[in-house]
């Protein structure tokens, strides 16, 4: 109750706080969505229902200052709040310095969580870009897996979290150049351990590349490079980390993480792209089940089931209105597959409707016959999403 309390006091403190300056933008929207997941069609159903409502607050100062504060509203209804342990904890957990999310209510089949994403304060002057507080911070190059994105990784199957999850940091970029710049980054997290990086942009041969470096959790050490540029009519990005353990610095447990992915539009904006991941996943990883990385805080050390993977997607403008969407992945070590076709409609202006259906297969060893078997699950989605 004293953390409701004093996160509906900030709230109010920066809400009366832009209304007295005039200086300030709210937007936001409001979705619901109906979603359903099975094994197969003659088992069991999992039935759900997702009210989703985002708000975004910016003030700006008369000089240099910007002031952000963005909040989620989630009321979940349906099965898996009542029949899965720990779902409420799960959705509840902040990994942030600051605990900024709360379960207003959370009874046997009902759920509403309020969470606060973005809280910071920017600085902005000339060639030097300095934000404090809780923020995105993305250094990925790629489209899929972003094995350079070390702050704040996310799943591509999160679909309905477009904003992704931020950190709590300090950030600081003095630009060089027309096309070059200077980032460093530190984090902490809920059990204060630190994750710091640096990172140089530059161009050189019309390609953008980056270099970084820094510490993950205190565990860690990574250097990665990434890029992207033109060949013809293709965009191209690339993108690689390895990291070292710092407690065996010296040996050779080191991993690699590498993408690389290209993007083509045909004359009638049709878009096809192609990503594929190479992750050298580290010993002790065991991935049991799709679920485990599908509903796992991302890291860039967990991105992906298996050690190769394959990504394909088009979209096809069937009008100005109405577009489809097939994706696809192929994890060749477990036999597995993904296939992802979604539909999306705009309504209105500011009404959009869109259907999305997810279907995982593969094999994974049982834990108690020490045997291979597959492993079948899909989901299906019905939303419709007003922005404001």
């Amino acid at each position: 109750m004293k953390k409701t309390f004093s996160a509906i006091i900030f709230i109010l403190f920066i809400t009366n706080f832009t209304y007295a300056q005039k200086s300030w933008t709210l937007s936001g929207y409001v979705s619901n969505m109906q979603s359903v997941m099975f094994d197969s069609i003659g088992n069991n159903w999992t039935n759900d229902n997702l009210i989703h409502n985002r708000l975004e607050f910016r003030y700006y100062a008369p000089k240099y200052f910007t002031i952000g504060v963005d909040a989620r509203n989630r009321i979940i209804t349906g099965e898996t709040v009542k029949y899965m342990p720990g779902y409420a904890d799960n959705i509840n957990s902040d990994n942030g310095l600051i605990d900024l999310s709360w379960n207003i209510i959370e009874e046997n089949s009902i759920l509403l969580n309020t969470s606060i994403d973005r809280a910071f304060l920017t600085f902005e002057k000339g060639n030097v870009n300095i934000t404090a507080g809780r923020q995105r911070i993305n250094w990925a190059k790629t489209f899929v897996w972003n094995p350079n994105d070390i702050f704040n990784s996310y799943s591509f199957f999160d679909f309905d979290y477009m904003e992704k999850p931020g950190s709590d940091a300090f950030n600081i970029e003095y630009y060089t150049g027309m096309a070059s710049s200077i980032n460093a980054v530190v984090k902490l997290d809920s059990a204060n351990n630190i994750t710091a990086g640096a990172k140089y942009g530059f161009n050189l041969l019309n390609y953008d590349f980056q270099v970084i470096g820094g510490i993950i959790n205190e565990q860690d050490y990574i250097a990665g490079i990434g890029l992207t540029g033109n060949i013809w009519k293709f965009t191209i990005r690339s993108e690689a980390s390895y990291l070292q353990p710092e407690k065996n610095f010296a040996d050779t447990t080191g991993v690699l993480i590498a993408s690389i992915g290209t993007e083509y539009m045909f004359q009638n904006s049709t878009m096809v792209s192609f990503e594929f991941l190479y992750n050298q996943l580290p010993k002790e990883t065991q991935v049991g089940n799709f679920l485990q990385i599908y509903e796992a805080p991302m890291s860039v050390k967990n991105l992906s089931f298996t050690e190769y993977n394959i990504f394909g997607q088009i979209t096809y403008p069937f009008s100005p209105l109405i577009s489809g969407t097939f994706a696809g992945m192929y994890y060749p070590q477990i036999k597995g597959f993904f296939v992802g076709p979604s539909l999306s409609i705009s309504l209105t202006q500011n009404l959009d409707f869109s259907v999305i259906a997810q279907t995982f297969s593969g094999e994974f060893t049982n834990p108690i016959t020490q045997k291979d078997q597959r492993m079948l699950f899909n989901l299906g989605f019905m939303k419709m999403k007003y922005s404001f």
